[in-house]
C-alpha cells in the first residue's frame, strides 16, 4: 500500500522527469543529480507554503536545474531544432503552470514535454 502524500508523489514525478531529461542529454553526473535533489528540497518547502503549486512542480524543478546548470556548467538543454546560428538552450513553458514543455523560443516550437527529451535527442531508441 502506497502511503505517499500527493506532495511526495508530485516531487517524485518531478524528480523522475528531470532526471530522464538529464540522462537523455547525457549529463546526469552525480553533481548534476545533486542539483535536482537541491531543487526538490527547496520545492518541497515552497509547496508546503503554497499547496496550490503542487501541479507546477515538474516545470519548476526543470527550470531550477536549468538555471543551476547555467551557473555551473553552461546552457542546458541545447536546442536540437535550430541548426544555424548560436547554440541556445530550450526554455520551460509555461513558467508557472501545469503540463510544462521544453520550447525553442527562437523557432517558436514545442520540442518535448518535460521528461520527454529522450526521443528528441535519441530518435529511434
Amino acid at each position: 500500500m502506497d502511503h505517499a502524500t500527493p506532495l511526495e508523489q508530485a516531487l517524485h514525478v518531478a524528480r523522475a522527469l528531470v532526471l530522464a531529461d538529464l540522462a537523455a542529454g547525457e549529463v546526469a553526473d552525480a553533481d548534476v543529480v545533486s542539483l535536482v535533489e537541491d531543487s526538490v528540497t527547496h520545492r518541497r518547502w515552497w509547496v508546503e507554503q503554497w499547496p496550490e503549486g503542487v501541479n507546477y512542480l515538474s516545470g519548476l524543478v526543470a527550470q531550477d536545474v536549468k538555471d543551476a546548470l547555467l551557473e555551473k556548467y553552461g546552457r542546458w538543454p541545447l536546442c536540437p531544432v535550430c541548426e544555424h546560428g548560436e547554440p541556445h538552450a530550450l526554455d520551460v513553458e509555461p513558467e508557472l503552470g501545469p503540463d510544462p514543455h521544453w520550447v525553442c523560443t527562437e523557432a517558436g516550437v514545442r520540442v518535448a514535454a518535460v521528461g520527454g527529451l529522450g526521443p528528441v535527442f535519441h530518435p529511434g531508441r
